[in-house]
């Protein structure tokens, strides 16, 4: 007779009684509950282990869509990139299925917030596995990269236009910023009606940005016909956005920025290019930067969480009063005007008297 645990019993002579007999299966070292992922999964010279007690492989009866599904899952609410490294490092099954387009298009947008001081060639082919998984988020975050920190200005803007057709918010105001400045090309090629029409649609996606440009645009007439009450009211509601958005993520006074933004922002520190410009008659050489367009310094947006730089010399607008300040957009100058250059501005005429008594 066999009972459950497989161990035989035979009945003895005469007196009834039964006797156990000492077969006994042999039993892993490690209890049950102490067995990894890589033995219930898959196992050296491309044998399958049993679990630690003899028991059936679960996880590889699983059908393949099922595993995707919960893959599916895990990358949708991911928190960092690491949380996918670990799922492609537990076996051969999982390092095969998370490789899956499936996968690549649920990642979360924290599980794409790679840093500037990682960045490699594999990291960016993750991204671009996820770009071309339909992956918006990816697409956007690798335009960005590609068009102003690497300089592959068409292949950052495919991919930023690929991100704003799947209706993209950030995308949409990022196209705008680049038609509004004509960046990666010449002045001429500026397109301010094309650039107000992107704001708009992302506005009217909820951009808090692109509603405080559309609203300095209708004030100013800007690419779109002036109307100033109209623009006072997209003001109003940028503001209310952004003060809602900063109490629902408990981040009073300033939200934190886009992944995009903290990663051009350190992309540039750790090159040593300022956020700020010199004053005027004082401009470092262009070799003091090291990278230069048009035989002149390239600068950053004066708003430290934006991280745009100029594709060509005097690409952004300038501050009226100081001159000392760049932004990229009026959203951009109206963030910094708050956040720190309210105290800093300085009208450009008392530098010049500076300069004429210091000679």
């Amino acid at each position: 007779m066999r009972t459950r645990s497989g161990s035989l019993y035979r009945r003895g002579g005469g007196g009834g009684e039964t006797a156990m007999v000492g077969q006994k299966r042999k039993r892993s070292s490690l209890p049950p509950q102490y067995a990894t992922a890589g033995d219930c999964c898959g196992g050296g010279g491309g044998r399958r282990k049993r679990l630690a007690g003899g028991g059936p492989d679960y996880l590889d009866e699983l059908p393949d869509d099922l595993v995707l599904a919960v893959l599916s899952k895990l990358a949708a609410s991911a928190s960092s990139p690491s949380d996918l490294l670990s799922v492609h490092l537990t076996c051969k099954r999982l390092n095969g299925l998370g490789r899956h387009d499936m996968v690549f298009a649920k990642a979360s947008p924290a599980s794409l917030a790679v840093k500037a001081a990682s960045w490699s060639e594999p990291v960016q082919r993750f991204l671009k596995l996820c770009a071309d998984a339909g992956n918006l988020e990816a697409c956007y975050i690798l335009g960005m990269i590609r068009f102003y920190c690497l300089g592959n200005r068409s292949g950052g803007a495919a991919l930023l236009a690929r991100a704003a057709v799947g209706g993209h918010a950030a995308a949409l105001y990022s196209l705008a910023v680049i038609q509004f400045n004509g960046s990666g090309g010449a002045k001429s090629d500026r397109d301010l009606r094309a650039g107000a029409a992107l704001c708009a649609r992302a506005a009217a996606l909820g951009h808090v940005d692109a509603l405080r440009e559309l609203g300095h645009c209708l004030q100013d007439g800007y690419g779109v016909r002036r109307d100033p009450a109209e623009g006072r009211r997209f003001l109003v509601a940028a503001n209310a956005r952004e003060l809602t958005l900063a109490l629902a993520a408990a981040a009073l006074p300033e939200a934190e920025p886009h992944p995009a933004n903290l990663f051009m922002a350190d992309w540039w520190a750790s090159r040593g290019v300022q956020a700020t410009a010199k004053k005027p008659g004082l401009e470092a050489p262009a070799a003091a930067t090291g990278d230069s367009d048009g035989g002149g310094e390239l600068r950053l947006c004066s708003h430290v969480r934006c991280g745009r730089r100029e594709t060509r010399r005097h690409e952004f607008r300038r501050c009226s009063v100081c001159g000392a300040a760049n932004y990229c957009s009026r959203a951009c100058q109206a963030l910094d005007w708050k956040r720190a250059h309210k105290a800093q501005c300085v009208p450009m005429d008392r530098w010049l008297l500076a300069a004429g008594e210091a000679q």
